[in-house]
């Protein structure tokens, strides 16, 4: 009963909160509205722009995430609210979006410009004009002439001679005419009174066809402009002549998106002549009436996408350069950023049936697949090294955190991203691991990249492009993945991992600071004045292969990089000095490896290892590991990690 009264209550509330927003009167007292608040009447692109920033922005350096900051520290970049939970890595095409409905919105050049997305399979161009068009749906209605097949502006209804008086006593400019339909209505029900006319609001719908209109690619050898620009009912044609505006089926999507946007599917696989009337849409802001009906105004964003191949075809025809003066072209690349990647896959996974459990790493090794095909080889680094690096991590070597300068590596690779392996590929990855360990009801990384080196066996793929994707499965990931598998177990063999972990970097900084300084150093406990301890520096230093004469500088730099940090007022830790950072990771790991061979790779175990044994499991099922992805780890651990 109380679900009942609560699904009713919902339902009345959401009707109440429709409704009042709607309203009907004449266009006299529409125009006193107008006088009241004069941004009613909006264009269709600066209703968008308005839409996509009514929602804010924000500074992507105002992020938490370190990498984030790293990676952008010499440039600011916007983030759209509008787009920022459905849309990851993908900041850059974004604002040239959003750029351009600023600039349309001034009403220059690029209003009377094609929106085109261009951009390989699944790399988001459908999803991002989805987007646009739910945030129409979800603004306040507009006005509209009531009964106007094209939802059109009733300052159309002000003839030509007084619209300067009434554009300075509204405040604004008054763009277009009449539709053939209207005008016919004014003149033979009103009898050309004008301020009589009804004006009623109407909210955007997709499903409705009102204010946003699609154009799906269609037949070349069967093109039939109805599809765009509306048709003459025939069956009226017994009833009135053939220029009667009443024979007029106003219902083409360029009709339909009239206030709003307009969507090009697959644009350039149209015959070149079918697209013309998009471009006097843009141009001119007018598409021809069907039959002999003169011209139509319309206000509509054209938002058309295609793949590059599409593009390029299109492109090479100098007999299309009229169309392609007449277009912005925005780039959809697939995304480079691993922690962007991973994102894009929880959204998929949340918003669909798939409820398996996910062990950890599973989204991170499929991510790295994804990115590693995406990059294109450069001289200065590996291409896992440049997915770090392109994800805003520090990479070390030798004791050294890398300086490649991350912009140089994007702007000779300016094709980055428009290659590689789709999202789609990937989930369909992830689905057939499931259904092969349907008992288990789980996925992680081992039966995630088996599905995916098969998938890639299996694809219609260049035989070079299929080496090297299985180099990247079988070698490159392999290795990556026991990386992060042997610090995982390490974390669950370590009781208090963190706690361990600072207590060696306090008590390496103490030691460091006294050597670099020369003085001795107070015991924590003992308050014994000591010599700085070279052994113990040693044991941390040569895990990240820094001996001998590198020793003393490397335990300078470490000093002067943190006493630089807390002057900053960072918050110091282990993890604060990359290589330092790593070299203390790898010293517990370590100081585990021969208790973690032991006891994982055992048959049988003593009391004591038993008891070890147990502790770890537990802590792998704290961590977000399930019982079977903890069996299945643990058993490709034994198998690959500490070889005998």
């Amino acid at each position: 009963m109380d679900n009942r009264h609560s699904f009713e209550q919902i339902i009345k509330e959401d009707r109440a909160g429709q409704e009042s927003k709607l309203w009907r009167g004449t266009f006299l007292e529409y125009l006193e509205m107008v006088r009241d608040d004069p941004t009613i009447p909006k264009l269709s692109h600066a209703r968008l722009h308005d839409t996509i920033m009514r929602v804010g922005t924000q500074d992507i350096l105002e992020s938490d995430d370190q990498r984030v900051k790293r990676l952008y520290k010499d440039e600011s970049l916007k983030v759209f609210n509008f787009f920022r939970d459905e849309f990851f890595g993908i900041e850059k095409t974004v604002g040239q979006i959003v750029r351009y409905f600023h600039s349309a919105s001034l009403k220059g050049e690029e209003s009377r410009q094609v929106l085109y997305l261009m951009g390989p399979v699944g790399s988001g161009k459908s999803s991002l004009v989805e987007k646009l068009q739910r945030g129409l749906e979800a603004t306040d209605p507009i006005y509209t002439i009531e009964s106007c097949p094209m939802f059109e502006e009733p300052l159309h209804l002000i003839p030509r001679h007084l619209r300067k008086e009434f554009e300075k006593m509204l405040g604004v400019h008054i763009e277009g005419d009449l539709c053939p339909v209207c005008r016919f209505r004014l003149k033979e029900e009103f009898s050309g009174r004008y301020e009589e006319v009804p004006v009623a609001t109407r909210y955007f719908s997709k499903r409705n066809r009102i204010g946003i209109g699609v154009v799906p690619p269609v037949d070349p050898n069967n093109q039939d402009t109805s599809v765009l620009i509306g048709s003459e009912d025939i069956s009226k044609l017994d009833l009135y002549s053939e220029g009667d505006p009443r024979v007029l089926d106003l219902n083409g999507a360029l009709n339909v998106g009239n206030r709003g946007m307009c969507e090009f599917i697959e644009v350039f696989k149209n015959e070149t002549e079918y697209l013309h009337a998009m471009i006097t849409a843009t141009q001119e802001k007018v598409i021809p009436a069907p039959g002999r009906h003169g011209m139509v105004y319309v206000d509509t964003v054209i938002v058309a996408h295609s793949n590059e191949a599409e593009w390029q075809k299109f492109k090479a025809d100098h007999t299309n350069e009229a169309i392609l003066d007449r277009i912005v072209v925005v780039k959809v690349p697939y995304n480079l950023r691993l922690s962007e990647e991973v994102k894009i896959y929880q959204k998929i996974i949340r918003n669909s049936d798939f409820r398996a459990h996910v062990a950890p790493h599973t989204l991170e090794i499929a991510s790295m697949f994804a990115i590693l095909s995406r990059l294109q080889p450069t001289s200065k680094c590996d291409l896992m090294t440049k997915l770090k690096l392109y994800n805003g991590e520090e990479v070390v070597e030798k004791g050294k955190t890398k300086k490649i300068d991350v912009s140089e590596l994007r702007e000779d690779a300016k094709r980055e991203g428009m290659t590689g392996i789709s999202t789609r590929f990937i989930m369909k990855a992830l689905d057939n691991a499931l259904s092969d360990n349907v008992e288990g009801n789980c996925i992680n990384p081992i039966n995630v990249r088996e599905a995916l080196i098969s998938m890639v066996k299996e694809a219609d793929l260049p035989d070079d492009t299929r080496k090297q994707h299985l180099e990247f499965l079988q070698d490159v990931l392999h290795k990556e993945y026991l990386e992060l598998l042997e610090k995982e177990i390490t974390k669950a063999f370590v009781y208090s991992y963190q706690e361990q972990a600072e207590a060696l970097f306090q008590n390496y900084l103490d030691h460091a600071e006294a050597f670099v300084n020369k003085t001795r150093l107070k015991d924590r406990n003992t308050k014994e004045e000591l010599q700085p301890d070279e052994g113990f520096l040693k044991s941390i230093e040569e895990q990240i292969a820094i001996i001998g004469s590198a020793a003393e500088g490397f335990r300078q730099e470490v000093i002067a990089y943190l006493w630089a940090a807390s002057r900053r007022g960072d918050r110091v830790s282990y993890r604060s000095y990359e290589p330092l950072k790593e070299a203390i990771e790898k010293k517990l790991m370590t100081s585990v490896r021969d208790i973690s061979r032991v006891i994982t790779k055992a048959r049988t175990r003593d009391e004591e290892q038993t008891g070890k044994y147990s502790a770890m499991v537990k802590n792998l099922l704290d961590s977000g590991y399930c019982e079977s992805c903890v069996d299945v780890v643990l058993k490709y651990a034994a198998n690959n990690l500490w070889k005998d």
